[in-house]
């Protein structure tokens, strides 16, 4: 102990009086004060004014009152307190420092300064051999980036990446982020969260078990149940791996990706590998819906797979690519390519380019097909109306009566014609221009000349529930498609088309007769 001035007295309990900045030393820490009482008996002291506890080269605790007990080597610090530990100082009130331990703490409410991160909290515990601060109740952290509010954050003064323990929340001058596990670097601008984890960009939301996010590159990574919802475009789009890239304007998802769109009553659901959703950067909204690989979508009133598809949200036109094939009723439609005009959640044409084809299940071995060089189908409050085909206009059809007895098979060819539909069966044929063939007898149409050039039945491809879409539809995995495929083939899928009344002088009879344009309303 060294003090300007000294005084003892029994008379009051063997208690010594320092004055004049006394300084003191305890197991290697110093501690300074404007003055000080010394209790002898119980080896503990009370400090005045200008107080100050130097516990290693980097840690100072000051404040205006100190009782220190000498025995427990606890520190109790009053009054304008504050603990500076290189760039980092921690105020309060009221503080306790452990040297035992080597913890500070405070329970009163305090706040704490690392660089440009501001902290405050009612509660806090500072291990300072580690560099670990424990914030409890009502904490918030602020810093140029974030303002950050939680109820439990460990932080680490050294590297500046604070750990969140409980539901936290922070807010950036474009985002908003929730979790209730979690990390953020201050040093690198990157942060990890999980457990309830939740990203609010603007139009869109993100949610995953782990969300990842550089705050600097404006990217950000999703693992496990991801889901991605715009709010302006009424999107979904689910999976359990995606990257966002802001800047660059997209979002991937794979790893059994599906967007969801539309109302209740006509939801599509569409899978594919993976799923690319690209929006305007200054806009922020969803532009394009792209999908790779294996695509396939369902929705109540039509189905469909290909290679590749893009959705435009301008237009609201999917174009469909490599093999792909649409599912309308009990019609289906294939061609090289295949657009879909949609508006409003409906189906409103499809355009089939190049070696377009229809198909329709007359019986377990018998198929009615049109094929065309293009075609295009009509709908009305997404049912199948029309289509019309133009440009080498072929038909195989299997004529039957009411009761479904075989009249014969219809065989004819044109270069342009009209399908007409009602409840998904094709119910009349209109050529517009005068057709070549003529509708035989079964036993005189062999084999070979029942399917047209380019026939494919892809039933089994056929997504007939929301679920089928993320199932393997390779012909050998998919078995419940195949099971319900056998129920389907023991009735006829397709009423046929009803023949005319027979007129024996008349030769050979034509399902219809060729009419002009202007004969069509």
């Amino acid at each position: 102990m060294n003090a300007g001035e000294l005084r003892h007295s029994s008379n009051m309990g063997d208690m010594t009086r320092a004055l004049n900045n006394p300084v003191f030393e305890h197991d290697g820490a110093y501690l300074y004060c404007d003055s000080a009482w010394l209790y002898e008996i119980s080896n503990t002291m009370d400090c005045y004014g200008h107080v100050r506890i130097k516990s290693s080269d980097t840690l100072n605790l000051y404040g205006k009152f100190l009782h220190y007990d000498g025995n427990t080597k606890i520190a109790i610090v009053r009054d304008d307190v504050k603990l500076v530990d290189k760039q980092t100082t921690l105020s309060t009130n009221l503080m306790y420092f452990d040297r035992n331990t080597n913890i500070a703490s405070y329970t009163t409410g305090g706040k704490m300064v690392n660089g440009d991160n501001i902290l405050t909290s009612k509660r806090c515990y500072y291990y300072t051999s580690q560099k670990l601060m424990y914030f409890r109740d009502d904490v918030v952290l602020t810093n140029p980036d974030y303002k950050i509010n939680c109820d439990t954050l460990k932080y680490n003064t050294v590297s500046r990446i604070s750990y969140f323990l409980g539901p936290t929340i922070l807010k950036g001058k474009d985002n908003y982020l929730y979790c209730e596990d979690g990390e953020y670097d201050r040093a690198t601008s990157k942060s990890r969260f999980s457990i309830n984890a939740l990203l609010v960009d603007e139009n869109r939301r993100l949610t995953g078990d782990s969300l990842y996010y550089n705050q600097k590159l404006k990217y950000g990574k999703a693992v496990n149940h991801v889901v991605m919802t715009d709010t302006v475009q009424d999107v979904v789009i689910k999976g359990n791996y995606a990257e966002y890239w802001r800047t660059k304007g997209y979002t991937l998802f794979t790893n059994e990706a599906v967007a969801i769109m539309g109302d209740k009553q006509d939801t599509l659901y569409l899978h594919a590998d993976t799923l690319k959703a690209t929006f305007d950067t200054t806009k922020n909204e969803t532009k394009e819906l792209f999908a790779f690989h294996n695509a396939r979508f369902y929705r109540n009133d039509i189905q469909g797979a290909c290679d590749s598809l893009h959705y435009s949200f301008a237009d609201s036109l999917i174009s469909m690519y490599r093999l792909p094939v649409i599912w309308s009723g009990k019609n289906q439609l294939t061609a090289d390519t295949v657009r879909i005009l949609t508006g409003k959640n409906r189906v409103r044409q499809i355009f089939m380019n190049s070696t377009a084809f229809i198909v329709s299940k007359d019986t377990t071995e018998t198929y009615n097909q049109i094929r065309g060089k293009n075609m295009v189908g009509h709908f009305i409050n997404n049912e199948l109306t029309s289509i019309d085909v133009n440009g080498n206009a072929e038909t195989v059809y299997y004529v039957r009566e009411a009761d479904l007895r075989l009249i014969g098979v219809n065989k004819a060819s044109g270069s342009r014609m009209r399908l007409m539909v009602k409840d998904s069966k094709i119910e009349r044929i209109i050529y517009f221009d005068k057709p070549t063939g003529n509708m035989f007898p079964d036993k005189d149409v062999p084999p070979e000349q029942r399917m047209l050039k380019g026939f494919n039945w892809r039933f089994t491809s056929r997504p007939l529930q929301k679920e089928d879409v993320l199932r393997n539809v390779d012909g050998k995995l998919y078995q419940e498609a195949k099971e319900k495929a056998k129920e389907a083939a023991k009735e006829p899928i397709i009423e046929p088309v009803k023949a005319p009344a027979k007129d024996e002088s008349k030769g050979p009879v034509k399902v219809i007769k060729p009419i002009k344009d202007q004969d069509i309303k």
